[in-house]
């Protein structure tokens, strides 16, 4: 059984980081996509950032390139999105999601997302 556990999310003030983690465990597939999307206040979720082991320099938003980084840890089938100089518009609820045998285009773009993690909330206040 696959699961996505995200962690990371918390209160943080404009311009200040934080670092999301989803830990996958139970993969049986040879190539997958997974990626980051947020769901602000009122609003619909929204991809943010995705890599597929079909490699390819990973997908960002427009809002958030330059300021967020997706990684991978493989040895820990971890993937982390770190986000600097945060704004108040990044507050959301950020959920880590898995399209099997996706590329990053089919998972952010597509919506191809087969297992969804519960998400981590994370607020951008003064």
């Amino acid at each position: 059984e696959v699961q996505l556990v995200e962690s990371g999310g918390g209160l943080v003030q404009p311009g200040g980081s934080l670092r999301l983690s989803c830990a996958a465990s139970g993969f049986t597939f040879v190539h997958w996509a997974i990626g980051w999307f947020r769901q602000a206040p009122g609003k619909e979720r929204k991809a943010v950032s995705c890599i597929s082991t079909y490699g390819g320099d990973p997908f960002y938003d427009h809002a958030v390139n330059g300021p967020f980084t997706i990684s991978s840890d493989n040895t820990k089938s971890t993937v982390y999105l770190q986000m600097d100089s945060l704004k108040p518009e990044d507050t959301a609820v950020y959920y880590c999601a898995v399209g099997v045998s996706a590329r990053w285009s089919d998972l952010c773009i597509g919506g191809g997302a087969d297992y969804w993690g519960e998400g981590t909330k994370v607020t951008v206040s003064s």
